[in-house]
Formats: C-alpha cells, structure tokens, sequence
C-alpha cells in the first residue's frame, strides 16, 4: 500500500508493506552515499540490510534511548557527515524508532542547509505516528524536542514484520498513540482497542492512524491549528517524561499518564480499562510538581497559556487556551493530590 502526503511544497510517499525492508533499494533513491543511522536496541541485520542496498554507506549506531537526542549525538552525526565527505546530492536515513526518526531527521535538516532524508521506522510508536510529519528535534536539559524543526522526509518506508522483534512493553508503547488518535478522530479506531484486538489487527491500526496524521498534516503542516490534536496527552505526558528520574516510563505511557485527565468522565471510564489490557500505566507516581513545571516549559505555552485538547466524546475533541495555572489545578484536582488516578 501507497499513501501519499500532499504538501504545498512537495509531498512525499509512505511505503506500507511487509517485506518493504527488503526492497529498500526499490522503493528509495539509495543509489548514492547514504548514512545509516541507527539505535543500539535495534537489531544490527536491519541497518546492515539497508545498508547493502546502497551504492555506497556507513552506518553510525547510538546508544538506545532519549539521552541520544542531544547536543553531543547531533554533534557527533554532523562531524560524520562532514569527516565522510557527503555532499547535498548524498542523504540519511533512519532506521529505528522516534529518537532515531528524529535525531537523524535533524542532523539532516542541518547538514548543509539541508540534504535528503528517509524514515525506516522500527517501532510501533514510530510507524503509526512520529515517522511522518517532518517534526524532527533534539532536547536540551529536561525539555523535550526544544530545539529542532519541521523538516519533511523525502520518503517513509514502514515494514510492520521488523515489529516481531519488540517486546511485549514496546508494542503498548507505541499503541498508545495510536489510541490517542482513535480518541480524538476515530471511533472505529477505538473500537478495535476496547475489543482487544489492536494487536492482532495491527497492520489496520497502522493504516488507520496514518490515514489520521496525514490528514492532519495536509491541513496544518506546521501546527498552527489542527495539528495541535496530536499532542492530546502530550503537555503532562512531556511532564512526566522529563522529569525521568522520577518516572522512568518510556514515551507512550507517559501519553498514557497524560490522556487520563484530559478526558470526559465518561470517556475516562472506558479508556482506563483499555490502558490496563495494554499494560500500560493509569497511575501516575512521583513529584507532580516536578513534572507540572517541567510541562509549563511545553513549546505549547505562549505568553502564560497553554494550548490543551480534550475528548469529551470519543472520535471528536476540543482544542482550549487556558492560563497555565488554571490547567495546572485542573491536573491536580483531576489527579486528587498528585500521585494516583
């Protein structure tokens, strides 16, 4: 399957196929220098496999985890790019998850003003949600995709047989944003996660949550208006991730955590017996002070207030601006003192 993203400034084709790895070479412009950029959690035979299908390659493999979303790994890619020789007719390509997706996609939006970049996304999260979009960044301290840019992909292969590797935790976190964009858009979406079945239809849950973002992004590219849907459970969520040493929870159960106080009561009603099936967290431990202040330094605050989706239905949502300390009293009545929902 094809989908293809239609952009004012050129859109670009995503790859839904099982067996797509393998013909990487087919479906890409790889007939030139290319750096593979992969994580150390990554199985090494899906790099070396992309790798063998380039005219010419080096691989460069981070360490697993968001600490490589940094200064030094960014500094560490340039440098490659720079000590190898590539040019602006060479290009990146991600093979991995989010950070990967995202450190590399960076590197790339910077590297000579700009040079050709692909997405092999490896991870549940990444396929159904972070691969496309051209949001590509890197952190600073605490603070979560602080510095990047919106820098499009020239093409996203997605091989959902490379998810068989995963452990079971992986594969939550990643439906869990997929379950985030049911909750806001897609009530078939939603139905197949309250029957148990997103697991076992996950190739349907794929297609369906990218059907969602690049609807999404065709309308608002830079996130200036309905983009803003897919960061619902992202303003906490990014809280409670950047205050790890708190909470120590990958990404998705963060978005999990950051969900819960952003619905109805009725909606929270049926989402909380879905995370539990997942295995994902409905009870949040630690400093919520912590993680409130970490979230008011969300790139969604402006000038004292804050940009918040809510669900009130399932499938349809509300985008709100509030002061920052009135959503603030908001999570802490909804959490009833700070540490369990």
């Amino acid at each position: 399957m094809v989908l293809h993203l239609d952009l004012p400034r050129g859109g670009y084709d995503i790859y839904l196929e099982r067996g797509a790895l393998g013909r990487a070479k087919e479906l890409l412009r790889l007939d030139r220098k290319v750096l593979v950029v992969t994580d150390s959690g990554v199985p090494a035979s899906y790099a070396q496999c992309v790798a063998e299908q380039c005219k010419e390659s080096v691989i460069v493999t981070v360490p697993t985890g968001e600490g490589s979303k940094s200064f030094a790994t960014f500094e560490m890619l340039s440098r490659t790019l720079l000590e190898k020789g590539f040019t602006r007719s060479d290009c990146v390509v991600a093979v991995g998850g989010g950070v990967v997706g995202d450190l590399s996609g960076f590197a790339a939006a910077s590297y000579m003003r700009g040079i050709d970049f692909y997405n092999i996304p490896t991870t549940v999260l990444s396929q159904v949600d972070s691969s496309i979009g051209g949001k590509v960044a890197i952190n600073l301290d605490s603070v979560k995709n602080i510095i990047g840019a919106f820098y499009q992909p020239k093409a996203v292969l997605i091989d959902p047989e490379v998810l068989k590797t995963l452990p079971r935790r992986q594969i939550a976190n990643g439906l869990c944003e997929a379950l985030k964009m049911s909750l806001t858009s897609d009530r078939e979406l939603f139905s197949i996660f309250e029957g148990g079945r997103a697991e076992a239809e996950i190739d349907t849950v794929i297609e369906r949550s990218l059907r969602i973002k690049k609807a999404v992004v065709e309308e608002d590219e830079k996130e200036t208006g309905l983009r803003r849907i897919l960061n619902f459970g992202h303003t906490l969520g990014h809280g409670i991730e950047g205050a790890q040493e708190l909470s120590g929870l990958y990404h998705g159960e963060c978005v999990a955590l950051g969900m819960i106080p952003m619905c109805s009561t009725s909606v929270r009603e049926r989402l909380l017996p879905v995370l539990a099936s997942l295995g994902l967290p409905t009870r949040i431990e630690g400093d919520l002070e912590r993680m409130l202040d970490v979230a008011s330094h969300d790139k969604k605050c402006d000038g004292g207030a804050i940009s918040v989706v809510y669900v009130n239905e399932v499938g349809s949502f509300e985008i709100q601006k509030k002061p920052v300390e009135d959503w603030k009293n908001e999570i802490r009545k909804a959490l009833g003192g700070g540490v369990s929902l």
